[in-house]
């Protein structure tokens, strides 16, 4: 059971149970959402995983055509070391001001530490509100879109609008966003782990199929394009690849981990990061490597074909209803770093 705590109560009177010191700080509904501190490392490894692992990886593909093999595979490889040490470097910052008795567990926090008051409440705030106001509508309208496409493949005469399936998943949502706790996501988000991969093979696997079969597409792999449609070209895919890892809400994932907290956020990240390398390199290889520049902007498009898809049907079912699951568990998940 989830241990309810009064909104008035500070933090100093619960750091014995949660391993909190900070006595000026009043628990507010956002800090009673994120602090439940009982989980392990691989708890934390599952709730990274949601958070950065999505349905976006399908546009890598796409990204490595506006860039080309070796600059491409050399990009991806750079932003995940880059953002696999800055997260732990982070990490490592909230551990090190926990020992001196500020606990920060949201983005809020530590600019109100580091920066100031006015910083967390006149600029982060109102930042983190619009990034996760628009990830929601996202994943709602992703949602919605893979609800519809599910439909027409088992009825394509089907009269439904995508309004209603967007309204199907908004209200699917919100029922499951009535968990009473971010640790309380874990089983969730376990299940949004395994489903990431299950997607990542199947697309992995479509594309290798596709490109070795009698009908495959020619494949060419140079870069498409004016000079400056390759310098915008390739900006654009940069925005593509660093958009896929910079998801991680450090802050309210550590504040889960049962103290002490050393060293589990970093067994964590090193769990996220292999199911990262594992679903990014093979859904982003895999597929230019089969379809080359002509990559669409999603993988799933260059599956339909122009006029029969290439893959069977119940395949491409199941691809969309793994992406599907996943994204309500990422609709979930986006919203927290606003709970504040």
């Amino acid at each position: 059971m989830t241990t309810v705590v009064p909104s008035s109560m500070s933090i100093s009177k619960i750091d014995k149970e949660k391993g909190v010191i900070d006595s000026s700080t009043e628990l507010d509904a956002g800090a009673l959402f994120v602090l439940q501190s009982r989980g392990s490392w691989i708890h934390c490894g599952f709730h990274l995983t949601t958070s950065i692992v999505g349905p976006v990886i399908f546009s890598l593909p796409f990204a490595l055509a506006l860039l080309g093999w070796v600059p491409g595979v050399l990009i991806v490889t750079l932003a995940a070391l880059v953002t696999f040490y800055a997260y732990n470097l982070l990490s490592a910052v909230l551990e090190h001001h926990e020992k001196l008795g500020k606990r920060q567990i949201r983005f809020r926090d530590m600019a109100r530490d580091i920066l100031g008051p006015g910083w967390g409440k006149f600029f982060v705030g109102p930042l983190q509100f619009s990034i996760c106001y628009g990830a929601v509508i996202a994943c709602t309208l992703l949602g919605g879109q893979s609800l519809k496409f599910i439909y027409l493949l088992y009825n394509s005469n089907g009269t439904m609008q995508l309004y209603q399936f967007i309204i199907i998943f908004g209200a699917a949502t919100l029922f499951l966003a009535q968990m009473p706790s971010f640790h309380s996501l874990r089983h969730i988000n376990l299940f949004s782990l395994i489903l990431c991969l299950a997607y990542s093979a199947c697309v992995a696997a479509g594309s290798i199929h596709t490109g070795k079969s009698k009908n495959a597409p020619s494949k060419d792999y140079s870069i498409k394009g004016s000079q400056e449609n390759q310098f915008f070209g390739a900006i654009n895919a940069i925005s593509i690849i660093s958009t896929t890892y910079a998801s991680g809400i450090i802050p309210e994932i550590q504040a889960t981990i049962a103290p002490p907290i050393k060293g589990k956020m970093f067994k964590g990240l090193c769990m996220c990061y292999a199911v990262i390398v594992s679903t990014y390199f093979s859904v982003g290889i895999s597929g230019y490597w089969s379809f080359g520049n002509r990559a669409q902007p999603t993988i799933l498009a260059n599956f339909m074909g122009n006029r029969q898809p290439l893959l069977p049907r119940w395949f491409l079912l199941l691809t969309n209803i793994f992406t599907l699951m996943q994204v309500t568990a990422i609709a979930l998940v986006s919203p927290i770093p606003y709970h504040l």
